[in-house]
């Protein structure tokens, strides 16, 4: 490594005061002071910390830390710290240092493509995936790693590519993913729906911080052109870079695997986890709390206290470590509710909800498209982070929405509160005259005012329908957890535009929401007692 950029990897880690994660810059909890990440000249005096050059797959350069205990007299386990999109290599110092701290080799590396790493962005690929093991190879070689004991864990794009190693290299014993995704196209293309503010950030943040690859830039092209042409192309492009995909691997390998998330992540929602930890064999373990992409493990990345990181440590001491701390005892599945309130322990995810309430749509809509009713699911990276800090999701004041966009259902008002747990479903059938079109389904709590507080919505699109024939329509809504006080009241609003989501509905269309009676609408709606 030469002086000069040497030199620039200790500027970056000495002046890191503001963290960035996928391109956007979030904002603390009111009250809590940032501190910036240490710098290596801080480091405890028995851990060391060095700027190192490993080689990846093909040759490529990865700019990486080590992280260890001074102490190199005995074999210790091997965490592997994967970078965030866009994130520069100093990013985990601070949970790196307390890993060290606590007796690990902690190897973080930038990702392909990124600042200083060579190479070009290549998003999870196969080279990504072959440059984790490369890591490894690199870090027995070189450090006091012991080969039995080897974890990855990583935040977002860090925690796609560490659980895709773990089906790719049998040397991983562990896994903490936090705030990624199994399944790359259900995330950003759900219900056959471009996620534009979702794919637009990163794309963005890429070619900001480093050199997408010829294959991301046409991908993004044709997936934000909505070339419908390259459609199974796009599919099999985002196959590739889920977990979901090498699934019977990873079960095989055996990896003990933690999940987190945020219930607003606006970039990887919560349901693409929850349908992989299901299908999950080994030791596995599930969270998901309030907050938008990343927010969860943010104030954790200046080594604040951060219950995400501390739940993380003690999966990675029991099972590379084999400490018996507990954590393989409590319940597998903790969620924290949107409103408030600790942890809630489940047995699995299917034992969330106590049971489901069907709410019945028995009238039919109709509403015209390409007009923004004023429902909406908000901003990307921002939503779900006001809704975390401030409780401020999304509002609307439902009966005030123009009934000629947007199509509204209600509930009575409910005696008790009604706990939110799970995955709500919609039913129903569409008639289009014509036949390309997008809905976008709003569920909101709505109190004795008529202001709705947004608790979940899911766009769904469809193409090639045959003009006025009717179609059923089964679309989930992203999984959350949500209290509505006694008093209350649910609505379901579904209207045609959402600045999150693009739009397919050509001029003039008009959508029908209607309820046969061999076929009834209804919205099924998970709930605790």
């Amino acid at each position: 490594m030469t002086p000069a950029r040497r030199a620039l990897r200790t500027t970056a880690a000495a002046s890191l005061s503001a963290t960035v994660l996928a391109g956007a810059t979030f904002v603390l909890a009111p009250g809590a002071q940032a501190a910036p990440a240490a710098p290596a000249s801080a480091a405890a005096a028995d851990t060391s910390v060095r700027f190192v050059d490993i080689p990846g797959d093909g040759g490529v350069t990865l700019a990486a830390n080590v992280v260890a205990p001074a102490d190199t007299s005995r074999r210790l386990p091997l965490v592997v710290l994967p970078t965030s999109w866009s994130m520069p290599q100093v990013e985990y110092l601070a949970q790196a240092r307390k890993l060290a701290d606590s007796g690990y080799v902690v190897v973080t590396y930038n990702t392909r493509g990124f600042w200083q790493s060579g190479g070009r962005i290549e998003t999870a690929g196969p080279p990504d995936v072959a440059d984790a093991s490369k890591v490894i190879d690199w870090a027995l070689a070189h450090t006091a790693a012991d080969p039995g004991h080897i974890g990855m864990a990583g935040v977002s794009y860090g925690a796609g590519i560490s659980l895709l190693a773990a089906g790719s290299d049998k040397r991983v014993k562990a896994v903490v993913s936090m705030s990624g995704w199994a399944d790359l196209i259900g995330s950003i293309y759900s219900g056959r729906t471009q996620h534009a503010q979702a794919a637009g950030l990163l794309g963005g943040a890429g070619a900001l911080t480093g050199r997408p690859s010829d294959e991301l830039k046409q991908t993004l092209e044709d997936f934000l052109g909505s070339n419908l042409a390259k459609e199974p192309e796009m599919i099999e492009w985002g196959r590739k870079r889920s977990a979901a995909t090498y699934l019977d691997k990873i079960n095989a390998n055996g990896a003990a695997i933690m999940l987190g998330n945020a219930w607003g992540d606006s970039i990887f929602p919560p349901n693409s986890y929850a349908d992989f930890y299901d299908k999950l064999t080994g030791p596995k373990r599930l969270e998901f709390r309030p907050g938008d992409h990343a927010t969860a493990e943010f104030g954790g990345l200046f080594g604040l206290p951060n219950d995400t990181w501390e739940h993380s440590r003690r999966w990675l001491d029991r099972y590379l470590k084999g400490e018996r701390n507990g954590i393989d005892q409590e319940r597998p599945v903790q969620l924290m509710s949107r409103t408030g309130g600790g942890y809630e322990g489940y047995a699995s995810w299917s034992a969330v909800p106590s049971e489901r309430r069907r709410v019945a749509l028995d009238r039919a809509e109709t509403v015209t498209a390409n007009h923004d009713s004023g429902a909406n699911a908000g901003t990307v990276m921002l939503t779900g982070a006001l809704d975390q800090f401030l409780r401020l999701p999304p509002l609307a004041s439902i009966p005030l929405l123009p009934r000629s966009y947007a199509a509204v259902w209600q509930t009575g008002a409910y005696a008790t509160e009604q706990r939110v747990r799970g995955t709500v479903s919609l039913h129903t059938t569409l008639t289009s005259d014509k036949p390309d079109g997008t809905a976008v389904a709003y569920l909101y709590d709505v109190g004795p005012l008529g202001v709705g507080k947004l608790i979940t919505n899911a766009p769904v699109t469809f193409h090639d329908r045959t003009p006025g024939k009717p179609f059923p329509v089964d679309l989930d809504l992203f999984s959350t957890a949500y209290d509505v006080p006694a008093g209350h009241k649910l609505a379901l609003v579904v209207d045609t535009v959402d600045p999150l989501y693009i739009e397919h509905n050509p001029d003039g269309a008009h959508l029908t929401f209607s309820s046969p009676d061999a076929d009834p609408s209804y919205l099924s709606v998970p709930v605790r007692d």
